[in-house]
């Protein structure tokens, strides 16, 4: 296969009867530490050769469930019709000749440091099926509602956390407040899925669950309880040739575990409570602002992917007043986190992306019943907000025509936007797998990045 790397074939598989039902469960896995170590590995795929103009380690996405609008964010039309152009104006930014919401004024001021990409599109006008293309790369094999948790094809967390690890213990892929609807792993099997911290680390007294020794038990004792469980398992155990031992599987999961709640390292990057109060106030006190500086954190220790998974951008109806209110919170947060990633020398390295699974109508329109305009789901034109990584800041990729209709200019599709996160990350994404059931799969059918944020 022209030096890619090998991945496992059938005959490879340690797949029984119940291995496989295990595994066929793992894209509904998910959640706390239980889900993440609860089912068998399919097999091990040893990392690919670094692709040319890698420089990613890490990766952020800010996930805006429910369709952003593109017009109302970062791609406005102020010479359109007032159908089409709506109630908010346009700003200039840093750079000249781009701009970008009048609700957005810090991340105007930061423009150099990021790029746009206005010209990617879909043919999937759905959130399940929307969600599923935009996470995947892969569109959906069958037709999918709106309301669908859809698991046809690894997400980018789980491909990253089956090519990569994390130290200390920790889980390679996380989550907050919960999974994507399309975030799993499906056929790599549930040690891929997120761990999710469902917790607001803008709580007083935040912890995360899974994360501490449950009440009672005292280290010395926790302790105590592995040195009596490595005994046990110096016990002879009946090796089935045709199956892997799913005891002697989990013993790495059980491993992992200890190392998360023991070590501190693992432990001090969850102590949202020791950043100076200036900091915590620059992102916002609010959960989406605590969560990204609890991404910063976990990307700190080491960690290679983090959702914010941000619901609520689902504007049928009463959009500009919605939007008036969230958007300067979300501005504040968007523009700190690339700053304070900046700062610290990990912008270089660490990715910061920002997308919806699609548009907004370019025409507004009000719902039976309801007096204020929105705009519905529209699919032929959305907006992605890319920085870090070797991005060239200040780039505008590709356009949508005049009403914010279509892309028109450098039109890109799933595929291209969820190659370039993997290109950058070092991930080749013209590999290809062999999943449990003994079926080919490529990562990305089309492994074609967008080439203007390769660096």
């Amino acid at each position: 296969m022209g030096g890619r790397p090998r991945w496992p074939m059938a005959a490879d598989l340690p797949v029984t009867r119940r291995t496989g039902l295990r595994l066929g469960l793992g894209g509904l896995a998910g959640g706390s530490l239980a889900g993440l170590f609860g089912l068998v590995r399919a097999g091990e795929v040893a990392n690919p050769a670094p692709l040319p103009g890698k420089r990613a380690r890490a990766c952020i996405l800010i996930w805006l469930d429910g369709g952003p609008t593109h017009l109302e964010m970062f791609d406005p039309k102020p010479e359109a019709p007032a159908e089409t152009r709506g109630e908010f104006s346009a700003i200039p930014t840093a750079v000249p000749g781009t701009m970008i919401c009048e609700h957005l004024p810090e991340l105007a001021k930061i423009a150099d440091r990021y790029a746009l990409v206005r010209s990617v599109c879909h043919d999937q006008g759905n959130h399940g099926a929307g969600n599923h293309y935009m996470m995947t790369g892969a569109p959906p094999r069958i037709p999918v509602g709106c309301g669908a948790f859809v698991s046809f094809h690894p997400s980018m967390g789980s491909v990253v956390a089956h090519e990569r690890t994390a130290p200390h213990g920790m889980p390679a892929y996380f989550s907050m407040p919960s999974m994507t609807r399309s975030g799993g792993p499906s056929f790599l099997g549930a040690r891929h899925a997120p761990f999710v911290i469902a917790d607001d680390p803008n709580a007083k007294g935040f912890r995360v669950r899974d994360l501490a020794l449950p009440a009672g038990i005292e280290a010395g004792r926790f302790t105590a309880r592995q040195d009596l469980r490595r005994l046990v398992d110096r016990l002879p155990r009946h090796a089935d040739p045709a199956a892997a031992d799913p005891v002697r599987v989990l013993d790495d999961y059980y491993a992992q575990g200890e190392r998360l709640v023991t070590t501190p390292e693992a432990q001090r990057a969850f102590e949202i409570g020791t950043e100076p109060d200036a900091v915590r106030e620059a992102y916002g006190r609010d959960g989406l602002g605590q969560r990204a500086l609890l991404a910063r954190r976990l990307v700190e220790a080491g960690v290679p992917f983090v959702t914010i998974n941000d619901g609520g951008w689902d504007h049928h109806s009463d959009i500009f007043g919605a939007l008036a209110k969230r958007l300067p919170a979300f501005d504040r947060t968007v523009a700190t986190l690339i700053t304070d990633l900046d700062q610290r020398g990990l912008l270089e390295t660490t990715m910061v992306i920002v997308l919806g699974e699609f548009g907004r109508t370019p025409k507004l329109s009000v719902l039976p019943g309801q007096t204020k305009a929105g705009r519905d789901h529209w699919s032929s034109a959305m907006s992605i907000l890319f920085a870090g990584g070797g991005t060239p800041g200040g780039v505008v990729v590709g356009a949508t025509d005049r009403l914010g209709h279509a892309a028109c200019e450098r039109v890109l599709s799933p595929e291209n936007f969820v190659s370039t996160v993997y290109t950058k990350l070092g991930i080749d994404p013209g590999m290809h797998f062999i999943t449990p059931a003994g079926r080919p799969a490529f990562l990305v059918a089309d492994p074609t990045p967008i080439t203007e944020l390769l660096g």
